[in-house]
């Protein structure tokens, strides 16, 4: 089956521009040594319509699609997969890439451009970790994450994390404490997830109705500061 440009629909040119804001994170999570592009397959003479850190194949926006990429389309158009799933390739100037490629889908479903990740293997490896590894100079550079494998785990983390802080607040008062700490879950978003209030007023000695009543004071104050 050969591949053919696709006739965009207004809804298809949106779909793939929210792709963009996943482009920006992985080259910002992998680094400068990393090339992160996306095609369009409205125009294959201009398909490059995104692309971080092109200076790795001396690509720009209105770049067309590669050959590879071409053949990547069509297999996937006969077979419904993208391969080969990671390859290694050079640039023009014979750097050695490590890359992978994902069709991206649009209005129902139907593939509308990739998404190419291509890593630069040509510089130094300790080059490379480097860019990799937390900078050590940096005070505070480690941000509290904490992975679990439950809702009742992160209500957990949250409200231990949020009593530490609050009870560490020499400005906070004793009678003020309860109502700070459940100001700092709600500002976290923590009460989006259902068992937050019983939890939290089990845990504070409180009625879920006081935690409701913080609630709607904080709601309130967020509402007028919109308007």
């Amino acid at each position: 089956m050969s591949v053919q440009q696709v006739k965009f629909t207004k809804e298809d040119k949106k779909s793939l521009q929210h792709y963009f804001r996943i482009a920006d994170t992985i080259a910002d999570l992998i680094g400068p040594h990393c090339e992160v592009l996306i095609h369009s397959f409205e125009s294959l003479e201009n398909s490059v319509v995104k692309i971080v850190n092109g200076h790795h194949t001396g690509r720009e926006i209105g770049s067309p699609i590669t050959d590879l990429g071409l053949r990547m389309w069509s297999e996937f158009e006969r077979t419904g997969e993208v391969s080969p799933k990671c390859y290694f390739t050079k640039s023009s100037d014979g750097a050695m890439m490590k890359s992978t490629t994902c069709v991206l889908a649009g209005e129902n479903g139907k593939a509308i451009g990739m998404l190419c990740i291509n890593m630069n293997l040509s510089h130094p490896f300790p080059e490379i970790m480097k860019t990799l590894m937390p900078d050590v100079s940096v005070s505070n550079f480690l941000e509290n994450e904490h992975f679990s494998t439950s809702a009742g785990d992160v209500i957990y983390q949250a409200l231990e994390q949020a009593i530490h802080e609050v009870d560490g607040d020499s400005s906070v008062t004793p009678k003020g404490r309860n109502k700070a700490i459940t100001k700092h879950l709600f500002d976290n978003g923590i009460f989006e997830l259902k068992e937050t209030t019983t939890q939290v007023a089990e845990k504070l000695g409180i009625t879920r109705q006081a935690i409701y009543k913080f609630l709607r004071e904080f709601k309130s104050e967020t509402t007028e500061i919109l308007n």
